[in-house]
Formats: C-alpha cells, structure tokens, sequence
C-alpha cells in the first residue's frame, strides 16, 4: 500500500506534468487535491489508503475526470472559475476543490475503480508511423491485419478511416471525416501507405459508446484547457458512434491468444499495437503476450509477417516512445520516435528507407 506523503507526491507530479504539457487547469487541480485531501471524505480514505502505486495506477487522472465531468454538466458551479483558465490563487482552487468534494464526494469516488480511458485518437498518428515502418520493411504486403490490446473505446481502431499528415506525406481516404497532423520532427517517415484490412481489439473494461452518459464519460478525461483535442475527441466519438469498431471484451492475452490461432491472410502484415496501456497490464498478463508472440514469431513469413507496435511511456514516462519488433527478422526491439503523450508531435528517429 503507498503510504499517504508516496499520494500526495504522485498528485504533485501530476500537476507539475500537467503544467508542463499544457494543461494548467488539470495542474490546479491535481494540485489542490494534493494539498486538501484527508480521511473525512470518502475520496480522501480511498487515495490516501491506495493499494497499489498512486504513479503507475494514473491515480490522479483517475481523481481530476470526475471534476471536469462535473463542471461539464454543469453540477459544480464552484469550479467554473477555475475550468475557466483564470490564474486564480492556489486556496481559491483548493476552496472550489473542497466544496465540489462536499457536494460529490461519492461520485468522485467512484471514478477511482477504473483506469483513465485516455483513449486519445491523435495516438493513431504515431500509431500509422509505426505502420509505415512495417511496411517498408516488408514491401511484398499489401495491407494490415491490426490487433490491439487496451483499445477503450475503440477509437484508434478507426485509424484507417482517418486521414493523416505526417512528415510532408498525406495518408488515409480522400474523404476522412478527420485529419490528424502532428507537428513532425526529424527524418521523414517511410512513404509506403498499404491498406487496413482489418481492425480487431479488445479492452477489460471497453467504453461502448452507443451508452447514454459514456461518451462525456470519455470527454471528461480531456483535458479541458486543449480544446482541439475535445473537438477532436467529439468528432471521432460521432464516427465511432456511426459505425462502431471491431472492439470485444476482454482479457488481453485471452483474447489475443485466440486472435493469433486464427489463418493469416497472405500478403498482409499481422499486428500487435497498443498506445499508453503496458504499464496497465498485470505483470502476469504482459509474460502471457510475450510468450503468446514468441510462439507465433515462428509461423512468420516476408509475405505473412508478424509485427509489434508499441507506442508507451519511456524510462522517465516522457517522452512517449514509438518501438518496433518484427519477424522474420532478429526480432530487436527498435526505437522508431519520440512522441508526445496525446500525439501533438512525432520526433522520426528511423532513417528506414522511403
């Protein structure tokens, strides 16, 4: 159990995170729980008794949804100042903080069960450089059979509906819905754009967003001081809503474990990917996927390959890092990019060639 000085110091460096990222308003926050946290609340017992490690857990993004879902329903009218963006006084946040917690205490509570569902479309960016990468590397494929674990509410699995501007390159439809151009940085990417075949994903705990309430669920861990993700956030919950993603629910290494029992189509890459959700996984569960990889690594061919995209937290959890194993092949785990953590910038490290 992380004692309650380890919770507080994961909510400060939450706020100083945030801060740094661009995120003030989420930074008071994190901040002002830091400070006004204890055990008259049922929130206050529930963090400063946390089980697990505050860090690794997300605790505090876990802790700031619910206040910004609450200012977005418009039941918390302590914190429209402060989701304002006004520089307000440290104790003015934590007031507003206090009295959301009188008034809500159990609500926010509850969103303390769960994960933060950060399931950032802008991701899909960093997610088609690796793809891109995959290709060049295997140039008899024509398309991608993509399999992700973690997927939440689907919304990178639509990443071929997407339209994409990476390093000077146009990806995806003619006609996407949405474009996603993350500021470029470095080398530019490999020119060699193949078709999604398919989509395939599962989650523990999916977000179904064909359920009243779910999709501000999801809105509510945007952070709110980024309005170009909310808007893109809406606009890929509409598409999502439309015509929903191939998404199950699941244990990741049960579900994978069958996916890869499955005929592999020839002439199409088969692909692990996942964005923000190792650190999530028990340890039980990522041995069970590298086994399960190891194991299919074998049956891989140049025309059926087996790839392995990953796009998570690096040493010191940022910069965001864009790795890459593949067979046939040595199988190294290679550092494609650098990235942000919501995908507003690729640093291309690869000089693969175009």
């Amino acid at each position: 159990m992380a004692s309650e000085e380890e919770v507080r110091a994961a909510l400060r460096w939450q706020a100083d995170y945030c801060v740094r990222s661009g995120s003030p308003i989420v930074g008071s926050i994190c901040a002002a729980l830091a400070a006004v946290l204890d055990r008259t609340t049922t929130t206050g017992r529930r963090a400063l008794d946390w089980p697990g490690d505050p860090t690794a857990d997300a605790l505090s993004l876990r802790m700031a949804a619910p206040f910004h879902a609450l200012q977005r329903s418009g039941r918390a009218a302590a914190l429209d100042p402060v989701f304002a963006g006004e520089a307000l006084a440290p104790e003015t946040v934590e007031a507003a903080v206090r009295a959301t917690l009188a008034t809500h205490d159990d609500e926010i509570a509850r969103w303390m069960d769960g994960p933060p569902q950060t399931n950032e479309p802008a991701r899909s960016a960093v997610l088609m450089a690796g793809l891109l990468a995959v290709a060049a590397e295997y140039p008899a494929i024509t398309g991608f059979e993509l399999l992700e674990i973690g997927s939440s509410a689907g919304l990178n699995l639509m990443i071929g509906r997407y339209g994409f501007e990476l390093g000077g390159l146009r990806f995806g439809p003619d006609d996407a819905a949405i474009t996603i151009a993350p500021e470029w940085r470095g080398f530019a990417p490999p020119d060699r754009p193949r078709w999604i075949e398919s989509a395939r994903g599962c989650d523990i705990a999916p977000v179904d967003l064909t359920l009243p309430g779910e999709a501000e669920r999801l809105l509510a861990y945007v952070w709110p001081d980024q309005p170009a993700r909310l808007e893109r956030m809406a606009q890929a919950i509409a598409e999502a809503q439309a015509r929903p993603p191939g998404l199950e629910r699941g244990d990741a290494a049960d579900w994978l474990k069958e996916q890869l029992k499955k005929p592999q189509v020839e002439g199409q890459a088969r692909v692990l990917m996942h964005s923000v959700v190792w650190p999530y996984l028990p340890q039980a569960t990522q041995l069970k996927i590298e086994a399960l990889v190891a194991a299919a690594r074998g049956r891989a061919t140049p025309t059926k390959p087996l790839a392995w995209v990953s796009y998570e937290w690096g040493p010191k959890r940022e910069p965001h890092e864009l790795r890459l194993r593949s067979w046939p092949g040595l199988g190294l785990n290679r550092l494609l990019a650098y990235a942000h953590p919501h995908g507003s910038w690729i640093e291309w490290l690869s000089t693969s060639p175009r």
